[in-house]
Order: structure tokens, then C-alpha cells, then sequence
């Protein structure tokens, strides 16, 4: 076998032969909410009787489908101490829209992932699940965006949640063909450049490189459609890959970390000088000024939100404070304190990628509830900041 690049395709598009470095690549383009996907899948993996089978699957990810763990297992309070809620929500957002397609096709998500793994067990053929922890690409992702396209990506997201998908047959046939998630983050990444590099184009290089480092010569690797043509470039370079640095989180940058402690400085000394200019009095005026325009208008996201009565108080108190420090935001604060107080039950979590859809299980289900805490707490009080934030300097100077 050459140890050029060459690559054939069989007649169905549905599978490209890669031959690289002496090894050969066999790719199945699946659809994730597709049976024909799932056959294709077995079919191949019983003809060809591989050396390895790869599938585009992280360890937590293969669990849930497998529903060798549940959902249950979910350690809330830890993703939020460590600031994760937001790509929770990502996650959820996107699980639905899968699922979503997925009931309209008959056919539940990852049906074409969990086939491969089978079709592999029952044939003795070793699986390697070959993709990137979907935290850290969660994390990656989110982290890659500045706060103006966070919200904007939120604000797309929960719109297209909303919206029921209205589907013909022509595109229901589209759908059986392709990966519809990874046609998703090709759309979102026309809008948000930076998202595809992350959901996408690392994904890619990092598959690929699972895949080289697979054992054997005949490797069969079921990934999404998606990512077939980025996986063949990525095989023809035989450059080694760092995945080391696909899987961590770059750290905020100096700029930004000076830009979140820039107003919380220039309030505390502002607050300072108006006390020196005109007397403790009018410094402890402002500074129950600050306290109000801060806490009230997250006190009144929490009750909006039907937060426990704890969440509200801890988000009134804690809201002046978090307003001062970007290490922790008072939406993180509010949203443990609800976590702890009104844990989510296991049918609440079971339900969450259904009930997300539905405006109003938004009060009802608790674990969307602890997130809607979180926005509406978030936004209230940062508005209460800018409000708190332009008064105080209107009067010092």
C-alpha cells in the first residue's frame, strides 16, 4: 500500500477510503438522527472486519447514550462553582434541536455512534471512542467569544429553540443524508467564525489524529458527514498533532482580565475621592446607592424567575459585591444557592432536552429553572451596575 495520500469513494458517498503512511482510513459519513446511517454503519464494519473501529464519541458522551450512567449523575453545584452554566445551556440547547429532529425522523440521536460500537463488539473488533471531551469544547467555544457575541449566540440559540422545526420531504431526505448537528455548527459558524474553528475545524485535526494513533492498519472511524472532508486534509498532512493543546482551555487574557477589574477599580475609587471631597456622609450615600441600584434589579430577575426565597435574599446581598469583582458573577451565586435549596429531580433532569423547548417548563422543571435564575439574575444586575456605575461618577465629577 503507497505511502502517498490517495482515497477512493464508494459509489453511495457515504464512505471515503483514505490510504496514508501505509494504513488505511475507511470514513463513514453518518447522520446522527438517521437508521440509514446505522445500517450503513454495520454493513461496513461487517465487510471490511477492521483492525479498529473509531467513533466520534467522548467517554461521557458514549455513557449517556449507552444510558450506562443517567443524567442524574449530573454534579450541578461543581459545573457551577466552576463557572460552566452557560455552556450547559449551550449543550442542552443543542441536545434539543437533535432531538428534536430526531422524533420528527423516528430515529434517536447518536443512533448511528452507538451501531458502530455494537456492530465492533459483536465482531470482536477493539473500539477506540476517538473525540474531544464535549466540555472542554464547550468551554473552548464559549471562552473564544467576547461577551457582545455570547449574548448574541444566546439570543440565537434560545430563538431557534422556540421555533418548532417545519420540515418538507425534500428536507427530510436532506436530513437522512447528512449531519445535521455539524450543519448546525457550519451555520453557526458563518455567524460566529470563531465557533467553527473550535466545534468543527479542531474537531477535525483532533479526530484524525485519534485515528493514527488507533491500532492496526484498517481502521473504520463513523463520524458525522461534517467532518469527513476536514478529517481526509487533516490525514494527508502527517504532521503530528498536540492534542495536549486541543484539550485545555486558553486562559483569559491579560486584556481582558484588565478590562473585568477596570470598572470595579474605577467605582471603589470613585467612591473613595467622593468621600474625601465631601464627607463620609455623602460616600455612605452613594455606597447604599451602589447596594441598591445593584441588588434590587437582581433581586427582581430571581423573582421573575420563582427563585426560592434564600436565592433571592443571597442574590440582593450578594449582587454589590459580585458587581465589583469579574472572578465570579452574581448569576453563579444565585444559581448554587437554588441548586442547593431546590435540587432538580432525576425525571427533571431526564425531561430537560424536552421541556427546554417549552417556554413556560422554564419555571416549572428546576433544573431550567437554576438556569433561568442565572440569566435573569445576571442581566438584572448588570444593568443595576451600568445605572449604579453611571451615577456615582455623574456625581464626582
Amino acid at each position: 500500500m503507497a505511502d502517498d495520500l490517495t482515497e477512493q469513494r464508494a459509489d453511495s458517498g457515504d464512505v471515503a477510503r483514505v490510504y496514508s503512511g501505509g494504513r488505511e482510513y475507511i470514513l463513514v459519513g453518518t447522520a446522527h438522527i438517521s437508521r440509514e446511517s446505522a445500517d450503513t454503519v454495520e454493513q461496513v464494519i461487517a465487510a471490511e472486519h477492521p483492525d479498529c473501529v473509531c467513533v466520534e464519541l467522548d467517554p461521557r458522551r458514549y455513557e449517556a447514550l449507552a444510558q450506562r450512567s443517567q443524567l442524574e449523575a449530573l454534579d450541578l453545584r461543581t459545573l457551577i462553582r466552576n463557572r460552566q452554566l452557560l455552556p450547559l445551556l449551550l449543550n442542552l440547547v443543542l441536545a434539543s434541536y437533535q432531538r428534536q429532529l430526531g422524533g420528527v425522523l423516528g430515529v434517536a440521536p447518536g443512533a448511528d455512534l452507538l451501531a458502530a460500537v455494537r456492530a465492533a463488539e459483536q465482531h470482536d473488533i477493539p473500539v477506540k471512542l476517538c473525540d474531544r471531551d464535549v466540555r472542554v469544547t464547550l468551554r473552548r467555544a464559549w471562552s473564544s467569544l467576547s461577551l457582545w457575541r455570547k449574548s448574541q449566540l444566546l439570543a440565537v440559540l434560545l430563538q431557534g429553540m422556540l421555533e418548532a422545526p417545519q420540515l418538507s420531504e425534500e428536507d427530510l431526505r436532506a436530513i437522512r443524508q447528512q449531519d445535521m448537528l455539524s450543519r448546525l455548527m457550519r451555520e453557526l459558524g458563518e455567524a460566529f467564525p470563531t465557533l467553527k474553528t473550535v466545534l468543527i475545524d479542531e474537531r477535525d485535526t483532533y479526530l484524525a489524529e485519534q485515528l493514527r494513533r488507533a491500532p492496526g492498519t484498517r481502521i473504520v472511524a463513523a463520524v458525522g458527514a461534517g467532518h469527513v472532508a476536514g478529517m481526509r486534509a487533516a490525514l494527508a498532512d502527517e504532521r503530528s498533532v498536540d492534542l495536549s493543546a486541543l484539550e485545555t482551555v486558553p486562559p483569559t487574557s491579560f486584556a481582558v482580565r484588565a478590562a473585568g477589574w477596570s470598572i470595579p477599580v474605577l467605582i471603589v475609587l470613585s467612591l473613595l475621592l467622593i468621600g474625601l471631597r465631601h464627607g463620609p456622609e455623602a460616600a455612605g450615600n452613594d455606597i447604599v446607592f451602589w447596594v441598591l441600584a445593584t441588588g434590587l434589579p437582581g433581586l427582581v430577575g430571581a423573582v421573575i424567575a420563582l427563585a426560592h426565597p434564600l436565592t433571592v435574599l443571597a442574590t440582593f446581598c450578594a449582587a454589590p459585591f459580585t458587581a465589583l469583582s469579574p472572578l465570579i458573577g452574581v448569576g453563579h451565586v444565585a444559581a448554587l444557592v437554588q441548586a442547593y435549596v431546590r435540587p432538580p429531580l432525576v425525571r427533571e433532569i431526564q425531561s430537560v432536552t424536552d421541556d427546554v423547548r417549552i417556554p413556560r417548563q422554564w419555571w416549572q422543571n428546576r433544573l431550567l429553572r437554576i438556569c433561568l435564575v442565572f440569566l435573569l439574575t445576571t442581566i438584572g444586575t448588570s444593568m443595576g451596575t451600568l445605572v449604579g456605575a453611571a451615577e456615582i461618577l455623574r456625581r464626582l465629577f
